[in-house]
């Protein structure tokens, strides 16, 4: 079982009014709430304002959604278990007689451990959102001239971070842009999203930066990777002071060179190996900053924060 995380005070103290103002809903898990009415409707205006940005730049992605599943092979292919063994999640099933399902229900309903009675599926829960794109375009066979550009939403990920912090849930939406095409090509895409999500963010009142930063990557192996990552520059981060005691990253971006396409066997136009990048933001982050900085009751939010969000949406 995963180590919890104790909430700070500040935390503890943040997500308690979260709880009584309506926006979020436990369940009795940690990390695994529902949403209220207010906070649903900020999440999905922030996506349709990134949505506006993508269109303002000039970019038209190309659409595709996918279910918060992937097939077990593909998170074996990936080495998801070797460097994020303690945030992956597997799907689990019945298989068996009819007395093995009595026995099971006995043994649930009165809360005892039932897991001998289930079987791993096919399935995992899909850590994140971009994984399901590169196969996806791989089966295309060589990409066009420039690239593409994928929009594969804001889906659910998963990671198993049991926590007592409202923002580091395990369950949570990220709305991801994947560019994949030539070397400079992408750097250069993900450098731009880089700096204008920052301003999107800046312009939403949030007290916004970035920083050089690293995955967390499993064990000693997996703090040298990290230092690599960090060393050269391959993932930034936006930070903004949500609870003590550091600061929150609500969006990433990620530059993974010739991993995924190598992997999947990815070429571009002229026949050499495509890079990938992806930017990434929590929308349950984004809008628990806004929540901090602007207050609970998303009525009273200055008007030039509202009409930013809702205008996006028309």
């Amino acid at each position: 079982m995963a180590a919890y995380r104790e909430a700070s005070e500040s935390q503890a103290q943040l997500l308690e009014a979260l709880v009584e103002a309506g926006h979020l809903i436990p369940s009795g898990v940690p990390g695994v709430y529902g949403r209220g009415s207010d906070y649903e409707a900020v999440r999905l205006a922030f996506d349709a304002y990134v949505t506006r940005a993508a269109l303002a730049a000039g970019e038209t992605p190309e659409v595709l959604r996918f279910p918060p599943v992937l097939p077990r092979r593909q998170i074996e292919d990936l080495g998801y278990l070797e460097n994020f063994p303690h945030l992956a999640g597997s799907v689990f099933a019945f298989e068996g007689s009819e007395g093995q399902a009595r026995a099971m229900a006995e043994v649930a309903g009165q809360h005892g451990d039932w897991s001998e009675h289930q079987h791993p599926s096919d399935l995992c829960l899909t850590p994140a959102v971009c994984y399901p794109v590169y196969p996806a375009v791989a089966r295309r066979g060589t990409l066009p001239a420039g690239g593409v550009t994928i929009d594969p939403g804001a889906s659910y990920a998963f990671r198993h971070e049991p926590s007592g912090d409202p923002a580091r849930l395990q369950m949570f939406h990220m709305r991801e842009l994947v560019r994949i095409a030539e070397p400079e090509t992408v750097q250069t895409w993900r450098d731009s999203w880089r700096d204008r999500a920052l301003a999107l963010l800046v312009d939403l009142g949030l007290d916004a930066r970035f920083d050089v930063a690293n995955d967390p990557f499993f064990g000693r192996a997996g703090r040298m990777m990290a230092a690599s990552q960090r060393d050269q520059a391959l993932k930034f981060e936006i930070l903004v002071d949500i609870t003590d005691p550091e600061p929150t990253a609500i969006a990433s971006f990620n530059y993974h060179q010739d991993h995924f396409s190598g992997l999947y066997g990815i070429e571009t136009a002229d026949g050499g190996t495509a890079h990938t990048a992806c930017l990434g933001f929590g929308h349950e982050r984004i809008v628990l900053a806004l929540l901090k900085t602007h207050g609970l009751d998303v009525a009273a939010w200055p008007g030039e924060v509202r009409s930013l969000l809702w205008d996006s949406v028309g």
